[in-house]
């Protein structure tokens, strides 16, 4: 899945997960537009440098958009992260009048925004992108700069979120999403009225024997490329004793990239895997680290419908995260390899430094070391605290057992496993 779902209570107030860290370049007219406004607009080019690499290594976390306003809490290099708050203009009520009127005038450009597609060409009908004086920059950082490197990483982080979906800029101008939408449907509505009760006109007409006629027949059209992302689903009404709105847009997300994935490959991805398997799945695909209130009950949620508990379930999505479904089959199932791979394994260890490892079925053990060799052919590093028989996945599988255990974990490898006199991890019992 390429994005997380958002929270939606409120149309005109949207939280979105942190986006992590990502090498690439922005993707879209839109984040492209954004980027080349903020380096427009900037002072400071250094400064503005040390923001696109604090947004690129995933030092923003968690952004909230409402009108006229974009939040978010920023790491820097002090322990607390810095709140850190983009300030936008938004559009008159006169301006809105004068968007709404230009997008209704092209039947493409309605078609579109009813897609949630934001036509690029609407950027010339009014000013959405920010222009001078339009963004102000505010962080609780000493810096004074303009932008510091904390609203800068906000402002890159900014341009992700326009990558996905470009309807966060109406929302920071002052409109929600379906209040847009809404007034284009009225708008679209009276234009077809005016439309059926015009006069038709002088069209060519063709005999009916003619147009019945057996002949050859024009080739069909070829058949409309896939996208490239499933797409965004709709937002839920706000209705008293409805289901909750996240939990609808969690289902809404995962059907759309079903969906893809059968319409690109034919197959299935979930398909295969058991209700246990799937749930972990859904939990290693949300961050996990400093986690929204939105994901820690997603979590419980999981929790509660496989009848696992919180450990289960976080030891479950490290070996997922290690390795998809073979790395929680290595979690979970030991099984009996053939000599081969042990007999070359520990003499390996035993010369590399890494001497009295224990077999048992398809694991080596050490005190705090461990490695379990997969039907995959890879050996699964694990660690555990001293004395303790609590074994977690920790780095990625190799072929060489060796460099299996000396790969260090990466930031994204697990989840954080808890102490052993600390609480359930992600809080949840």
């Amino acid at each position: 899945m390429s994005t997380l779902p958002t929270s939606r209570h409120d149309d005109r107030r949207r939280t979105f997960p942190p986006l992590g860290a990502r090498s690439e370049a922005t993707g879209t007219w839109w984040g492209g537009a954004w980027v080349r406004a903020l380096e427009e607009l900037a002072l400071d080019p250094a400064r503005l440098a040390r923001g696109r690499a604090y947004a690129a290594g995933g030092h923003v976390d968690a952004i909230t958009v409402s009108p006229g306003r974009i939040t978010a809490y920023v790491h820097g290099s002090r322990p607390r992260p810095y709140r850190t708050q983009l300030r936008l203009r938004t559009l008159s009520d006169e301006v809105w009048e004068d968007f709404l009127d230009g997008a209704a005038e092209d039947p493409a450009h309605i078609a579109a925004l009813l897609d949630k597609d934001l036509p690029h060409t609407l950027a010339d009908r009014v000013d959405l992108l920010p222009g001078p004086g339009d963004l102000v920059p505010d962080c609780s950082c000493p810096d004074d700069g303009y932008p510091c490197k904390h609203a800068a990483a906000l402002c890159y982080q900014t341009a992700r979120l326009l990558d996905e979906d470009p309807f966060v800029l109406l929302l920071m101008r002052g409109r929600g999403e379906q209040e847009t939408l809404a007034a284009l449907t009225r708008r679209n509505s009276a234009r077809m009225a005016v439309e059926r009760h015009s006069p038709a006109p002088d069209l060519p007409t063709v005999a009916a024997r003619e147009a019945v006629r057996t002949g050859a027949r024009p080739a069909l059209p070829p058949p409309f490329p896939a996208p490239e992302r499933p797409g965004h689903p709709p937002a839920p009404p706000a209705m008293p004793g409805a289901p909750d709105p996240l939990a609808l847009d969690l289902l809404a997300s995962e059907a759309a990239a079903r969906a893809h994935a059968l319409l690109t490959t034919g197959e299935d991805p979930v398909a295969a895997l058991s209700t246990w398997q799937d749930a972990v799945r859904l939990a290693a695909a949300h961050p996990g680290s400093g986690m929204t209130s939105t994901t820690r009950a997603l979590y419980a949620g999981l929790c509660r419908a496989t009848g696992r508990t919180a450990t289960d379930l976080a030891r479950a999505v490290a070996a997922w995260r290690q390795g998809g479904s073979a790395g929680l089959d290595v979690l979970e199932t030991p099984w009996d390899p053939p000599a081969g791979p042990f007999d070359r394994a520990r003499p390996a260890l035993a010369a590399a430094g890494h001497p009295g490892f224990r077999p048992w079925r398809n694991q080596l053990s050490a005190p705090t070391s461990q490695l379990r060799y997969g039907r995959d052919g890879l050996w699964y590093p694990y660690e555990s605290d001293p004395g303790r028989d609590d074994w977690w996945p920790r780095g990625r599988p190799t072929r060489d057992p060796v460099e299996a255990l000396e790969i260090r974990p990466g930031a994204d490898t697990a989840p954080d496993r808890p102490s052993p006199a600390g609480p359930a991890p992600y809080g949840l019992s």
